[in-house]
């Protein structure tokens, strides 16, 4: 549904209504009261294109996409180095199960 614009010409009121298009114009002032209340011609709903893009995200400059490429890999955890040969682990100790005491 569209938003319209009012002004009311007895008291200046403005203000926009969210209505439905088959719905008829407002005629009276909700502020006043009066009957003065008209609905003001606006362009509608445009499409407005800002920026040096079509899209914001679209067509990047090769120095963003290269800025963007160095941050992912700084974002990312390091990966331990792998090697050929497995490492040696470190003896684990382990409770005596003979029983004896030292």
């Amino acid at each position: 549904m569209p938003t319209y614009d009012y002004i009311c010409d007895a008291c200046q009121h403005e203000f926009e209504a969210y209505e439905s298009i088959k719905a008829d114009a407002q005629t009276v002032c909700p502020t006043c009261h009066e009957p003065k209340l008209r609905r003001k011609i606006g362009a509608g709903a445009a499409i407005l294109f800002k920026g040096s893009g079509f899209y914001q995200t679209d067509y990047r400059s090769d120095s963003y996409k290269k800025g963007a490429a160095a941050d992912k890999t700084a974002s990312e955890p390091a990966k331990p180095a792998e090697s050929s040969s497995t490492p040696a682990k470190a003896p684990e100790s382990k409770p005596s199960t003979n029983g004896s005491s030292t």
